[in-house]
């Protein structure tokens, strides 16, 4: 047994740094006009982190590991504001879960899936308003 650090062919950062070139990324004035013309924004974050720091006004939320779930259409826990046709724009943090989760999505299929640019904490230092429980 190794007791030391075994290096990984592809670490986490590669996998965001991949998605990240491959996914449009808008800026949280850019998501807030999108919000406003029909997209649905989709918060990746876990239950703590929503009661902790708020969300994006109209925003729904799909805890990231339910994202696949969810978003299948032909899964048995599907929901309806899952739409492949439909507008996505994906937000967590700081934008690396998004990131991963909206290149897995274009991988199921979907079309028009975009991030948050630096995740809920980039909504908040431009001063967009945030909902809290």
């Amino acid at each position: 047994m190794s007791t030391g650090k075994r290096r990984l062919e592809r670490t986490a950062a590669d996998l965001v740094a991949d998605a990240l070139r491959r996914l449009v990324s808008l800026t949280p004035h850019e998501v807030s006009v999108e919000l406003d013309g029909g997209a649905l924004v989709v918060d990746l974050r876990e239950e703590d982190e929503l009661h902790v720091g708020g969300w994006v006004r109209d925003s729904v939320w799909a805890p990231r590991g339910m994202l696949e779930f969810w978003a299948d259409p032909s899964d048995r826990r599907h929901r309806v504001e899952f739409d492949p046709e439909r507008s996505l724009i994906l937000y967590c943090s700081t934008g690396e879960r998004s990131a991963i989760a909206a290149a897995t999505l274009r991988s199921m299929g979907y079309r028009d899936v975009r991030v948050l640019d630096g995740g809920i904490e980039a909504w908040k230092r431009e001063g967009l308003p945030v909902e809290m429980p």
